[in-house]
């Protein structure tokens, strides 16, 4: 048996760690820790912020680094502390939602607040996927802006979410980053921050490079990570536009797409 070629295996969760009912196999947890018994670690590189993200690090046992909210939260999970936070400047992200607006309408708004026990806040008209993640409805717009962001979430009653992603960032693309992170899920992110970002900054710590890392997604927010990793693996449910950049197209999250590569890699 080879050795792993890989120093380094960062996994998205939504649509791809996880299945639809936020579980991950047992097939590949096995495979994980294959992988980690072969020398390499483990990172989570989720746009989910940190308080949407820990009950799954919590049942998976995991206790190292994850990389949360598309890249602005550093987080230890063994010792439950954010090692670094970026937020959202909230001046310019008002700018930036009032000329979106100003072209396409009125848009339904949710944010989710920094730190630990960051709030998603989730204002009226906003399509809240069922679920046991927590949020706070709110009616007072000057909610929004209470407390530092972020990110901010953004949906349009017709467009779709491609659209509205190809359309704010025409509109606003040198204020803020505009992201499609999952079905209904188009986020405004601060300028030049992306899963890379906060990945680039959790390999360092770890002592590992870009070179010696492999990378599994399904959206168009996991583009960067893959730009950056060695070894792209879009899962076969992912968004058309991470498959056309992938080194790699496996089976859906559904199906065990990351244990399928994984245990090619183990085996070869």
């Amino acid at each position: 048996m080879s050795p792993f070629p890989y120093r380094l295996v960062a996994t998205d969760l939504d649509g791809t760690l996880l299945r639809a009912d936020e579980s991950v196999s047992g097939r590949t947890r096995d495979a994980l820790a294959a992988v980690t018994e072969a020398g390499a670690a483990h990172i989570v590189v989720t746009g989910r912020a940190v308080p949407w993200t820990r009950h799954i690090l919590d049942d998976l046992g995991y206790e190292g680094i994850a990389v949360c909210g598309q890249g602005a939260q550093v987080y230890h999970a063994g010792e439950h502390r954010l090692l670094t936070s970026l937020t959202l400047d909230r001046q310019l992200a008002g700018l930036a939602l009032s000329k979106i607006e100003a072209e396409i309408g009125p848009l339904a708004l949710a944010a989710s607040r920094d730190g630990l026990e960051g709030e998603v806040l989730m204002g009226p008209g906003y399509q809240v996927h069922e679920g046991r993640l927590p949020y706070v409805p709110y009616e007072d717009p000057a909610e929004l802006w209470a407390a530092p962001l972020t990110k901010l979430y953004v949906q349009h009653p017709e467009l779709s979410d491609d659209e509205l992603t190809r359309i704010a960032r025409e509109t606003v693309g040198g204020l803020v980053d505009v992201v499609m992170a999952g079905p209904g899920i188009v986020e405004i992110l601060p300028l030049g921050l992306s899963k890379a970002t906060g990945l680039s900054l959790a390999a360092r710590r770890l002592g590992v490079k870009a070179a010696e890392t492999i990378a599994f997604g399904d959206m168009p927010n996991d583009i960067p990570m893959f730009a950056w990793a060695a070894h792209g693996v879009a899962m076969g449910n992912a968004h058309e536009e991470l498959q056309a950049v992938a080194d790699e197209v496996t089976s859906s999250n559904e199906e065990d797409g990351i244990a399928v590569v994984l245990e090619r890699l183990l085996s070869a």
